[in-house]
């Protein structure tokens, strides 16, 4: 037997590998576990269908960011990706703090390498730091005020205007908030693969298509969508705008995974997700969002694995800027 056949039986044996496992019920045992142990399971709206109506809580990462912040559980799953379980922890140092697939990243975190930001950081000394949620440890303790889509605007005015202002990651989000605020920014150059993805000419098709549409979409897509776009705006304001609009039908650009929820709040409308320049997708899907499963949902409550931590010092540093933009979104 090789030594890679071993480690799989072993960690088979261990219960790490019955996610095929037929028998198992998972909402029963998940129900089960989290009761047990005293565990919150919070879910973003990008998570699979099944994983969002098991969620105590689904939201955006602002709201999660305050759920974490004022939760009495001892565990917190986060189904979500890394840095939203890595802010939950920075909140909560002395709580357990769980990942489903700790390989749930995200392409806009890593478009900000934390040497390459310090290194820039360094070339403007006289700037303040408005980093986005989606951001690593290291970003953060690099930031004066984090924010996310939701609060950005109100973050950005808050600032005195005569104060030069490094936004970072998301380029796209950074100029259209040089739009709605004025402020001339100084913008790093970081993506997300998922709202870069999408096709502005199938969208116009599409909307031609549709007569009466409405196209809403994210601030993190770029820049000739969100010209043509009715609404912009974070994941619960997309939500929000769909029950409040007189319009029947959207044409939604962000992660597919918010059609769930938009469904359950406003049944009688028509949702329609952007297609993007993928001739084999027909929507925009974030792979690491989806690396998540009830079965590992189900093995991480089981097992209380994988673990996020943040090392103490760092984690400390971190919620500096973690702490202002709570304080500043209430």
């Amino acid at each position: 037997m090789t030594t890679l056949e071993q480690a799989k039986n072993e960690l088979q044996e261990k219960g790490f590998l019955d996610i095929k496992t037929p028998g198992i019920d998972y909402v029963k045992e998940i129900n089960r576990l989290r009761k047990e142990k005293n565990a919150v399971i919070l879910a973003h709206y990008y998570q699979e269908d099944a994983i969002q109506d098991i969620a105590d809580f689904v939201g955006d990462s602002l709201a999660l960011a305050q759920q974490a912040a004022k939760t009495s559980a001892d565990i917190i799953v986060f189904a979500g990706v890394h840095f939203m379980a890595e802010t939950a922890k920075i909140l909560n140092p002395s709580k357990k703090v769980l990942l489903p697939d700790l390989k749930a990243g995200c392409s806009l975190a890593d478009s900000c390498p934390p040497d390459d930001f310090a290194a820039f950081k360094k070339l403007h000394p006289n700037h303040l730091v408005v980093s986005y949620v989606n951001t690593s440890a290291e970003i953060k303790s690099m930031t004066d005020i984090v924010c996310t889509s939701s609060n950005a605007e109100k973050i950005i005015n808050s600032i005195p205007k005569d104060q030069p202002i490094i936004f970072a990651p998301d380029r796209n989000l950074g100029a259209w908030l040089i739009k709605k605020t004025g402020r001339d920014m100084l913008l790093w150059d970081g993506a997300c693969m998922v709202h870069e993805a999408f096709s502005i000419d199938k969208i116009l098709k599409l909307y031609a298509e549709n007569p009466g549409a409405e196209i809403i979409a994210h601030p993190e897509s770029k820049e000739h969508l969100l010209k043509v776009a009715k609404y912009v705006g974070s994941t619960s304001g997309l939500l929000n705008y769909v029950k409040i609009s007189k319009a029947k039908t959207f044409i939604v650009a962000t992660e597919v995974g918010i059609l769930h929820k938009m469904r359950q709040e406003s049944p009688d409308k028509i949702l329609i997700p952007a297609p993007v320049d993928d001739d084999n997708c027909n929507c925009s899907e974030c792979f690491y969002m989806k690396m998540n499963t009830m079965q590992k949902l189900y093995l991480c409550l089981k097992h209380e694995l994988p673990e996020v931590t943040v090392e103490a010092a760092l984690s400390k540093k971190a919620l500096v800027s973690i702490e202002r933009m709570l304080e500043l979104s209430k």
